[in-house]
């Protein structure tokens, strides 16, 4: 089955009571039982197992060819079920530009739990695989980056896990299934923030592991369900309704985001525009050998260097809203410096290149001359 039809038809099923093509919201904590411990049907309590959530679940194993979906209440809660496979003492590499919630997870949250994290350019294999010791159990990539672009090989990144028997976790938030396909390239676990693309409209928050190992799975389940960051079921009812279009909605964000990004690499005003579909991009290549497309996210500095020259520029945009996150049918700007990154020193977002005058947009699937028209509007 290709992708256009999996994001309909893949793993899932007519409501087998009723014969409903949509699986129905479930809005249900609890389920009877015939006997104790002995359920009428095949679930217990909702946040073990919900029909909705599962049914999404289902979906999302089948678009990233794993063997098992997780749906959680948010990205971050995807990632941190995954991080409590691991314990004090163990260490993780993980890619130095990152979502600021992932950094802040990592970096704050578990600074008192005895795990060690690295941070490194994934594209320096030598010196990543210099990190690399007995106690190293993940590698944590996130390609394309959040918000520089910066891609990572994950064909060669996994070679390098395998040899080493570690876990390799590719964050695909950006790229989406659409374009990129982790679990066949060789990384073990996927991870989305659904609340952007998979989802698509602006209108929930949620999260997604998806594992290639089926006993992985199982064991991420369980940590799931005795943690409690399970998606609810109307949320999962909405998610579902997205990857429905998925395919329709990404093709249009690419066909836009090229657009964007050479207007602004024309633009008298604008420096830097980091987009992998430009040509000069120094991970054009790693792009075009990894996805399919290219891709909504543009960031670009401008000429100037200064941040009130980007704050102006974010103040005047009318089509474009001014707002975190991104991936919704809408277009969106960002300033990472003083919104999605703001939680990152401001020493170690310099080093990565987060400057003060970076926009980050998520171009949407709106006539692109009415986006156009927007940006130009916005530089005078």
């Amino acid at each position: 089955m290709k992708f256009n039809t999996k994001v309909i038809h893949g793993n899932q099923h007519h409501e087998k009571v009723t014969g409903a093509v949509m699986p129905p919201v479930f809005q249900t904590s609890t389920y009877a039982q015939k006997s104790p411990g002995i359920p009428v049907g095949d679930y217990e309590y909702s946040r073990a197992a919900n029909p909705t959530r599962q049914a999404l679940e289902d979906a999302l194993a089948s678009i990233e060819n794993g063997a098992r979906g997780l749906a959680f209440a948010s990205g971050l809660a995807a990632t941190d079920c995954l991080l409590r496979l691991f314990k004090a003492g163990d260490e993780i590499i993980a890619m130095d530009d990152l979502y600021g919630g992932t950094y802040r997870l990592f970096t704050r949250l578990y600074k008192d739990s005895g795990i060690k994290f690295h941070f490194v350019d994934m594209n320096d294999l030598d010196k990543f695989q210099s990190l690399i010791n007995e106690n190293t159990k993940l590698v944590w990539v996130e390609t394309p980056t959040n918000p520089l672009m910066k891609l990572a090989d994950i064909q060669e990144i996994a070679k390098i896990t395998k040899k080493h028997n570690l876990l390799f976790a590719v964050d695909n938030t950006f790229a989406t299934p659409y374009l990129q396909k982790p679990l066949d390239l060789g990384a073990d676990i996927v991870m989305h923030s659904a609340t952007k693309y998979l989802g698509g409209h602006s209108d929930v928050i949620a999260g997604a592991l998806i594992i290639k190992d089926k006993t992985l799975g199982d064991e991420l389940h369980f940590k799931q369900f005795a943690t409690g960051g399970t998606l609810g079921p109307m949320d999962s009812f909405l998610v579902l309704r997205g990857i429905k279009t998925l395919h329709l909605r990404v093709q249009r964000h690419c066909e836009n985001g090229e657009k964007v990004a050479n207007f602004l690499a024309n633009h008298p005003d604008v420096d830097k525009v980091f987009y992998p579909g430009l040509p000069d991009h120094p991970f054009h290549e790693i792009a075009k050998k990894q996805m399919s497309g290219f891709g909504g996210m543009v960031s670009f500095t401008f000429k100037s260097g200064k941040k009130e020259d980007a704050i102006s520029f974010l103040e005047k945009l009318k089509v474009f809203t001014l707002a975190e996150s991104l991936g919704g049918v809408e277009s969106l700007a960002n300033h990472p410096a003083l919104m999605t990154h703001a939680s990152i020193p401001e020493d170690k977002r310099l080093e990565v290149g987060i400057t003060d005058d970076l926009v980050r947009l998520s171009t949407g699937v709106e006539d692109i001359d009415d986006l156009l028209a927007d940006l130009e509007q916005a530089f005078r």
